[in-house]
């Protein structure tokens, strides 16, 4: 709804939407985190190393990728709710089949049903959420989503410790005589299962009602969201903004019809989604434990602080909950490029300085403490900045005709970035060391500055019909 137009916003209702819709972003922490904790069991039941290891969990983030590139075009298809309870599906499936898995081939098919669930979530989720909330409140309701994955997150770190610390470690005997890290990836069934549900009670987007002809369905949802007058004017200018180049969406709509080049706000899209994890943040998530280990701690304590980890990134994503619609969205962006520059490089030195004992990594009290310290200080940067706003823009930064293509291949090179910074750690880790590892993250984070200030235009506060491509 524009600023100063008349109308009554049912905020109960869209709260609920939102609710609703970020549950997907739940799933897409759970299902990311749920693997930091049970790299042990699975080195030890299926006996892989650290490229093994690597794959492993890399496997979740090829079908992210192919998630992603599908859904968006898929969502114009058959609609962002329908998409979402596919994905809803898919949670479920992967959940069972990644637990009871007796094969590494087994496995890495359950986390790839699970990465197409995830990236599907990951890229409709946001979408949705912009398309059904007012233009002046859409940046913090968006960033619910981002508030709902590190949620997500941490519970799977909780679920990972709780289990561990009453099996007596991962790799443990726990219920029915089954180890301990199988039934962390059982537990994501209760989440899928309410996610499923819980979709069947929320309207379809009245974006894609219109962009079906459905005017009178997207109408009757624009009712119930903002009231009758404001839903008329909210169809007829749905409507308008399509109608000057009303055809199906398509991927050569991303092609600038005037100059035969792709369209500036693809490669804006393209390049958010990269820095986003050239900065290394999940090494973080989906590595702390082994990370933590590495340098002294034990795995309790490990995942002890991925729990506080996961904690400090909510608190931080709260507070862009407040800001992101007052101070805008490029301002955050760059906050977070210089904050997380400047962490990543205290990282660096304090592993420059790490010892190997008996073939571990070690780091001295006082290093660790402040290594401790700079890596939450980064975790908290990322996710007042780079970890919701990315989400926002690509939510929103599209032009109506072109959102649903524009999403696909921003969220495949966003899960394509994920995939190579997830891959790559171990060995880089491995054979490069860390120093060199978090330099090349701090590096990223420095070029991000960069990119902002010249290719990222502000949002905030614009009509969804207002945005140009």
């Amino acid at each position: 709804m524009r600023e100063g137009t008349g109308g009554h916003v049912n905020m109960s209702f869209i709260a609920m939407i939102v609710a609703v819709a970020t549950i997907g972003g739940f799933m897409f922490g759970y299902d990311s985190g749920v693997i930091n904790g049970t790299q042990e069991g699975l080195e030890s039941a299926f006996n892989v190393g650290a490229l093994g290891t690597g794959v492993l969990v890399g496997a979740l983030l090829i079908g992210c990728a192919v998630g992603a590139f599908s859904a968006g075009r898929l969502a114009d298809r058959i609609g962002r709710r329908n998409v979402m309870m596919l994905a809803a599906v898919m949670f479920l499936v992967s959940a069972l089949a990644a637990g009871a898995a007796g094969s590494a081939e087994i496995f890495i098919l359950a986390r790839f049903i699970g990465g197409l669930g995830v990236g599907a979530a990951s890229v409709i989720s946001p979408v949705y959420i912009s398309e059904v909330t007012p233009a002046a409140i859409r940046g913090r309701l968006s960033t619910v989503q981002q508030i709902m994955i590190i949620t997500g997150l941490t519970g799977a770190f909780v679920a990972n410790w709780a289990l561990a610390q009453s099996a007596g470690g991962s790799t443990a005997e726990f219920w029915l005589g089954y180890s301990a890290w199988r039934w962390m990836l059982w537990l994501q069934v209760i989440p899928a299962a309410i996610y499923f549900l819980a979709l069947l009670g929320i309207p379809e987007s009245p974006r894609y009602l219109v962009l079906k002809d459905r005017q009178a369905d997207a109408e009757r949802v624009l009712t119930r969201l903002f009231g009758a007058a404001e839903a008329r004017r909210k169809v007829a200018e749905i409507r308008d903004s399509l109608a000057a180049d009303h055809h199906k969406p398509k991927f050569s709509d991303l092609i600038d019809k005037n100059t035969g080049r792709v369209r500036p706000i693809l490669w804006t899209g393209i390049g958010l989604a990269v820095f986003q994890q050239l900065v290394g943040i999940n090494v973080v998530f989906y590595y702390g434990a082994v990370l933590w280990q590495s340098v002294g701690f034990s795995e309790a304590d490990a995942l002890l602080i991925n729990i506080v980890s996961g904690a400090v990134s909510i608190a931080a994503c709260i507070a862009t909950v407040f800001l992101i619609d007052k101070i805008g969205r490029k301002p955050l962006l760059t906050i977070g490029s210089i904050g997380m520059a400047a962490t990543l490089a205290v990282l660096t030195v304090c592993f420059s300085t790490a010892s190997l004992v008996n073939g571990s990594l070690q780091l001295s009290n006082d290093v660790g403490t402040i290594a401790l310290l700079a890596a939450n200080l980064y975790v908290i940067f990322f996710n007042l900045s780079w970890g919701p706003v990315m989400w926002v823009m690509l939510g929103e930064m599209f032009p109506n005709q072109i959102r649903g293509s524009g999403l696909a291949v921003s969220g495949l090179a966003q899960w394509a970035a994920n995939f190579a910074i997830v891959l790559s750690f171990p060995w880089m880790a491995e054979n490069i060391g860390l120093p060199i590892t978090y330099g090349f993250y701090a590096a990223s984070a420095l070029v991000s500055f960069f990119f902002v200030r010249k290719m990222v235009h502000e949002t905030r506060g614009r009509e969804l019909e207002d945005m140009q491509g």
